[in-house]
């Protein structure tokens, strides 16, 4: 039931909320979201749990799957559609799912997360196989949509995680992994895009920053597999081949020229003086990790 959820109590620090001055209020939001860091905390063992069976599905070329309706949905879809231009991965390798559709992204589609057989069917089309991850967010951890797509998840054998903001939560019994951020009762009741939002989005973060430095999407703290696809994007990758390698300017646009825009292979042609051809040979053969292909190359 609803009311015996956390994430619908009311909060006994805003029982008075519409009577509170603006900085008062604005200082109890900014004490209560600062609690969101620690109930994650809390949550890193399982995180962790979660980052190594993305990066097992990552690794075997399947896919993570992000599903949730509404805030949740909309966190996922969020995360999915960064990764391509941070982590230069293919859009179809992170993706996330909507109860509604695409279009639920920006207008509410009513009704959809209650439908269980919607999760499975939007699984479904996309090909869902053994190989994939599935995340599932609900910060109710009850929403029939997310259900209905772990329970088709596990079915057929891919990994099956959830997230939610309740303790012993319905999605929580029907994954493999489950994650649940207990952040209290939210300042405005049952508004659950606030603290139950921001968690997680931290989560999501980590999930997908950690799964990607485990396939050498990073070097050091610098994300060298980054697209170039525009003009800050194309400074950003010129500087992380300077700060990769101490190189100068000039030095790393010309790297940047011949390895056709790709820090990754730049940074290794300037540490090695290979070519842009064993560049890409010795990452491969590395699966992606810089270092590794540096002492490769220089043996």
């Amino acid at each position: 039931m609803l009311e015996n959820l956390t994430t619908e109590a009311r909060n006994e620090r805003t029982m008075r909320l519409d009577e509170m001055g603006v900085t008062e209020l604005l200082k109890v939001m900014n004490e209560e979201d600062a609690k969101v860091a620690g109930a994650v905390n809390q949550e890193i063992p399982k995180i962790a749990e979660a980052v190594a069976a993305i990066t097992e599905s990552l690794r075997k070329g399947g896919r993570l799957i992000y599903m949730g309706a509404g805030t949740s949905g909309r966190i996922g879809l969020l995360d999915a559609v960064e990764c391509p231009p941070t982590f230069g991965t293919s859009p179809d390798q992170v993706v996330g799912l909507i109860a509604g559709g695409s279009n639920a992204f920006i207008k509410a589609v009513e009704g959809a997360e209650d439908r269980a057989e919607l999760g499975m069917v939007d699984l479904q089309n996309l090909g869902l196989t053994g190989n994939d991850a599935v995340v599932g967010l609900a910060a109710s951890g009850r929403t029939p949509y997310v259900i209905g797509g772990l329970e088709y998840a596990k079915r057929i054998g891919a990994k099956a995680i959830s997230i939610s903001c309740n303790k012993n939560a319905a999605i929580s019994s029907i994954s493999d992994i489950a994650i649940e951020i207990e952040n209290g009762p939210e300042v405005l009741t049952g508004s659950t895009r606030l603290k139950a939002g921001t968690s997680q989005k931290l989560v999501c973060n980590m999930l997908s920053t950690a799964s990607m430095i485990g396939l050498g999407k990073v070097y050091g703290n610098l994300m060298v597999d980054v697209q170039p696809t525009n003009e800050k994007l194309a400074d950003r990758a010129k500087r992380i081949v300077m700060e990769a390698t101490g190189c100068d300017v000039s030095t790393a646009e010309n790297a940047l020229d011949l390895a056709e825009g790709k820090p990754k292979p730049a940074i290794l042609m300037i540490l090695t003086g290979c070519t842009y051809a064993v560049a890409l040979e010795k990452l491969e053969q590395s699966h992606g990790f810089i270092g590794k292909a540096v002492k490769s190359t220089m043996q």
